[in-house]
């Protein structure tokens, strides 16, 4: 506990994040595992974790905005990676978009803490850029308000105004959760595409699945299972021909 405080105060310089709402859920939390994918090795100290994770930063940073503005060009690729402002959170980070449309990456001070190595923090951060280049958000958001549609003229079938707004909300969370999946293995792909780009091993960064609880296959859940998302990783470095260095 009183690492991951140092911590915390030590990542305020590196730029803190105000965490607006979100779609997609939370990582979950680490656990102990069996690691048959890679050894991760031990956490790092809260001075090599700070360290680590201002170095990536600056070094991922104008890799995915050089990639955003090849692959979307009419997005805002101007990125701003910090470190979400409660210290208490739990090990999560998400993509979001600031008012502005400024597309935002945040860590908690928890998945730093829990990081193995430069790889991994490059990974992740690979993967949250890949959800704003490849429009996860305004995707999710049409879907959203598709579902929500449907599911409203089939309350109205029902013909009662209570029937209406609960065919709303439940269209809107199916339509949400419908490509959750896709859209995660989508940014899995394209960043272990970014995370190579920026010269780190994303196979060694994705060995952080062996270290959560696998989330199975369940009906609209919003990540897919461990093992596929390592597949994932795998057949993409397979199709670029990645040879470690």
């Amino acid at each position: 506990m009183k690492s991951k405080a140092l911590l915390a105060a030590a990542l305020g310089l590196s730029g803190c994040i105000s965490t607006a709402p979100y779609a997609p859920a939370p990582l979950p939390a680490p656990m102990p595992a069996e690691q048959p994918y890679a050894a991760s090795g031990p956490a790092m100290s809260p001075d090599e974790a700070v360290n680590t994770f201002i170095s990536v930063r600056n070094r991922i940073e104008p890799v995915v905005e050089r990639a955003c503005r090849q692959r979307a060009a009419a997005t805002n690729c101007d990125f701003q990676i910090g470190v979400a402002d409660d210290p208490n959170l739990p090990p999560n980070a998400f993509q979001t978009l600031d008012k502005a449309g400024r597309p935002v990456i945040a860590f908690t001070v928890a998945l730093i803490a829990d990081a193995r190595n430069a790889d991994e923090i490059a990974f992740v951060m690979g993967h949250e850029a890949a959800h704003h280049i490849a429009g996860h958000i305004p995707r999710q958001q049409a879907n959203a308000q598709m579902g929500a549609v449907l599911g409203a003229a089939l309350g109205a079938a029902l013909g009662s105004e209570q029937s209406v707004q609960m065919g709303q909300q439940i269209g809107g969370s199916y339509g949400a959760r419908r490509y959750a999946k896709d859209f995660e293995l989508e940014a899995d792909a394209l960043g272990t595409e970014l995370t190579v780009m920026a010269g780190y091993n994303p196979e060694r960064g994705a060995a952080f699945f062996t270290r959560i609880p696998d989330p199975g296959n369940a009906f609209l859940g919003t990540h897919p299972p461990n093992a596929q998302r390592l597949a994932t990783v795998r057949a993409t470095l397979a199709r670029m021909g990645w040879v470690p260095s």
